[in-house]
């Protein structure tokens, strides 16, 4: 069995273009960037998650008593 030499792989792959040659196809970017939740879900989740931090810190002062 006879090794193909390096040139038929090169030949085959020459279309590929070359490091930092890429086409900028991403366009003008937004100047803001959309969140994916909206700031009233953001501050219901804050909310939620500080209330029932505070509610479980007072119901363990009551336990402890």
């Amino acid at each position: 069995m006879v090794a193909n030499s390096g040139s038929d792989a090169n030949e085959k792959h020459s279309k590929t273009s070359p490091r930092g040659n890429v086409a900028k196809t991403l366009g003008k970017r937004p100047q803001e960037e959309k969140y994916p939740v909206g700031p009233w879900l953001l501050a219901l989740f804050v909310f939620v998650v500080c209330g029932s931090a505070i509610f479980q810190i007072i119901q363990s002062i009551r336990m402890g008593m």
